[in-house]
C-alpha cells in the first residue's frame, strides 16, 4: 500500500507515518507538495476541509498512491473567542472519502487579532513568542501547553479519525 501526503511539512509526514505504522506497518508513505488552494491559515472548517482535500487529491494526482491525506490547520471563532483547531481529510484512488477534525485550543487575543487581519498563523506565533518556524515543530499548541500535547500528537488524533472508514468499512455504507 502506497499512502502520500500533501505537504512537505516534517511534523504532517512524521505524524501520518506515525499512524500509518500502527494500522499498515508496510505501507509506503511519501510526501509531496500540495497547494491547499485556500487562505493561508483557513478561518472555517468549510475552509479547512477544502484545503485538506485540495491537498489529499494532488497527492493522489501526483503519485498514483493508494491513499491521499490533506491536513489543514485552521483557526475558527465562538462567542468565546478564537480557537485552532485541524481538518484531516483522506480519499482513495477510488473516491472514497474520510475526514476527521479536532483540537480546539483557545488562542490569545494578541494572536487572534493578527490571523484575523489575513496573516498566517505559523509566523504570527515566531513573531510575539520569539520562537523560529514553529509550524514544523511543537507547534503553538506545543508552545501554549508546555508540550503536554504538540502538533504532531494532535495532528495523529486528527488523522486516526479521518482514517476511521479504513480502518473499520464495514460501519460505513457507500
Amino acid at each position: 500500500m502506497k499512502i502520500a501526503v500533501g505537504s512537505l511539512n516534517p511534523v504532517k509526514v512524521q505524524a501520518v507515518r506515525n499512524v500509518v505504522g500502527k494500522i499498515w506497518p508496510d505501507a509506503e508513505v511519501v510526501a509531496v507538495d500540495a497547494d491547499h488552494g485556500v487562505t493561508e491559515t483557513p478561518t472555517t472548517i468549510k475552509e479547512a476541509r477544502e484545503g485538506a482535500k485540495n491537498r489529499a487529491n494532488q497527492a493522489l494526482e501526483k503519485t498514483g498512491a493508494d491513499l491521499g491525506i490533506g491536513i489543514e490547520g485552521y483557526t475558527f471563532e465562538t462567542d468565546h473567542g478564537a480557537y485552532l483547531g485541524g481538518k484531516v481529510v483522506v480519499i482513495d484512488k477510488n473516491g472514497k472519502t474520510g475526514t476527521g477534525y479536532g483540537s480546539g485550543m483557545e488562542m490569545p487575543e494578541k494572536v487572534a487579532k493578527e490571523v484575523r487581519n489575513g496573516r498566517e498563523l505559523g509566523p504570527v506565533i515566531d513573531e510575539i513568542f520569539g520562537t523560529s518556524n514553529i509550524k514544523q515543530k511543537e507547534g503553538m499548541i506545543g508552545l501554549f501547553t508546555n508540550n503536554l500535547i504538540d502538533r504532531k500528537k494532535a495532528t495523529e488524533v486528527n488523522i486516526i479519525y479521518a482514517l476511521t472508514r479504513f480502518i473499520r468499512p464495514e460501519y460505513y455504507e457507500d
